[in-house]
C-alpha cells in the first residue's frame, strides 16, 4: 500500500512549517532573496555525523555555508562527488575559505582503529588507516587510547587540509590571485566548541614542493 511521505513523516513536515514561519516573521523577504543567488564565502567538508550540522555550529542562516559532507570529512582525489564540491565552490561561487571540520568521537575515524570486517566501507576507512601507518610512532606511545582516538581525529582533519591544499583546482586559483584560504577545525560534541587546529594554508609556498602544481 502507497503511504504518501506527508503522512508518514507527518512530524517533519509540521517541523518545516514551523521553520519557515520563524523565519518570515524575522525577516519577511528571506527566502524571495536567498532564492535569487547564493554567495556563500566558506566551503564546509565536514563528517556526515548527523551530531554535527555545519550551519548551527557556526550559528549562520542557509545560503552562508556551502556544505559537502562524508563519513570522516576525507578529500580523497578520486572522489568525483567532493572534487566537483570543491570545484563549484572555488571557481563559481568564490569563496574564500575552505574549512575541514572533524570532530572527536568521530565512528568512521574509530572503525578504522581496529581491525573488524564491515564490509564496502572498509575501502573508505583504508585511507585513515594509512594515516594511522604514518604516524603510528606517535600514536602507539599513547597509552590512554582517548588520547590516541582524539589525535588521531586531529591528525585526520590536517591530513585532509593538506589533500584539499594539493587539488589542481585550488593551485589554479591561488596562481590566478584569487583570495582562499584552507583551514583544519574540530568539534568537541561534548561541550558543542569549534578547536581551531592552528593548521592553515593560503597559497602554495605553504605546502611541499612535490605537490606544488606548475
Amino acid at each position: 500500500m502507497y503511504i504518501p511521505d506527508m503522512q508518514l513523516l507527518k512530524n517533519l513536515f509540521e517541523n518545516n512549517r514551523k521553520w519557515a514561519e520563524k523565519i518570515k516573521d524575522k525577516d519577511p523577504d528571506f527566502f524571495a532573496n536567498l532564492s535569487r543567488q547564493q554567495t556563500p564565502e566558506y566551503l564546509w567538508i565536514g563528517c556526515s555525523d548527523s551530531r554535527v550540522p555545519a550551519n548551527e555550529i557556526v550559528g549562520m542562516m542557509p545560503g552562508e555555508i556551502f556544505v559537502h559532507r562524508n563519513i570522516a570529512n576525507l578529500v580523497i582525489h578520486t572522489d568525483m562527488n567532493c572534487l566537483s564540491v570543491i570545484q563549484y565552490a572555488v571557481e563559481v561561487l568564490k569563496v574564500k575559505h575552505i574549512i575541514v571540520c572533524g570532530h572527536y568521537g568521530c565512528g568512521g575515524v574509530k572503525a578504522a582503529m581496529d581491525n573488524e570486517a564491515r564490509g564496502l566501507i572498509d575501502n573508505w576507512l583504508r585511507y585513515i588507516k594509512d594515516i594511522y601507518l604514518h604516524h603510528e610512532g606517535k600514536l602507539d606511545t599513547i597509552k590512554n587510547e582517548r588520547e590516541r582516538f582524539d589525535l588521531l581525529c586531529e591528525l585526520n582533519v590536517i591530513e585532509q587540509v593538506a589533500n584539499v591544499s594539493h587539488i589542481g583546482i585550488v593551485q589554479k586559483a591561488w596562481a590566478a590571485g584569487q583570495d582562499l584560504s584552507v583551514h583544519g577545525w574540530i568539534y568537541r560534541i561534548t561541550d558543542g566548541i569549534l578547536k581551531d587546529l592552528d593548521v592553515c594554508i593560503t597559497g602554495p609556498d605553504d605546502i611541499s614542493r612535490t605537490h606544488r602544481l606548475k
